[in-house]
């Protein structure tokens, strides 16, 4: 069976997800990390890709971002791929690919913006890196609390409308990564990111599927039920 074509609609926020192969690091000192995030502020306004939140870990990425055309995530990562990955197996000595396959990806409905950040930025915190989610250098938290200005991130909307001040926004942002992401979010956010299928209402599938002749979800398995089948209690 052929392989889907991944999903990517232009104007909707997009949860990506790239992993190293074997789950090896794709970056192993700080100056990896300073030469990634630099290609990947280079690639993403080359290819006009605007990155709303994002954290980078030893063996994984996760992006949080709005593509201008269908082909623009694609051709960001192709160009990311093409300048971090030749760098980082001349200085580490090693040749071949470091990815473990193509990237995942899936737009997210606007209500779920937030709390996909929310699980992006508590990576560090999660893994044990960090007590504080503004004390890791590599993500767009401190961005969103407030202690630094990031140049790579382009604030959402959805982010804005959290306060009318800056003080407000980061006040209010600082609760809601308190509160924590729950498992069901979690779930929800990798299941869809890793499988490809949109995140959200039926009304969202719905807008999308005007724009895509791309499947928006798994297809039933088996024979279709006849319509007066019996159904046997289990």
């Amino acid at each position: 069976m052929a392989r889907l074509s991944r999903l990517a609609i232009p104007g909707e926020v997009h949860h990506l997800i790239q992993r190293g192969h074997d789950q090896q690091p794709i970056v192993r000192d700080d100056e990896d990390r300073r030469a990634f995030i630099d290609a990947l502020r280079e690639c993403a306004a080359l290819h006009k890709v605007a990155i709303h939140a994002y954290v980078l870990m030893d063996n994984h990425l996760h992006l949080l971002v709005t593509p201008p055309a269908p082909e623009s995530l694609s051709r960001m990562m192709q160009s990311l791929g093409r300048r971090y990955v030749a760098r980082f197996n001349r200085r580490h000595a090693r040749s071949g690919g470091l990815w473990e396959g193509r990237f995942r990806a899936a737009p997210l409905e606007p209500a779920w913006l937030l709390s996909c950040m929310r699980y992006i930025e508590l990576n560090p915190l999660r893994g044990g890196q960090v007590d504080r989610p503004e004390a890791y250098p590599w993500s767009s938290a401190a961005h969103h609390l407030g202690a630094v200005r990031d140049p790579l991130v382009q604030d959402h909307a959805g982010f804005w409308a959290m306060g009318n001040t800056p003080f407000e926004r980061d006040a209010n942002y600082r609760r809601y990564l308190e509160e924590g992401s729950s498992q069901e979010e979690t779930d929800a956010l990798l299941a869809a990111a890793l499988r490809g299928w949109p995140l959200g209402s039926v009304a969202y599938r719905a807008q999308l599927a005007k724009q895509t002749d791309r499947p928006l979800a798994p297809r039933s398995r088996g024979r279709p039920r006849r319509k007066n089948a019996e159904i046997v209690p289990i």
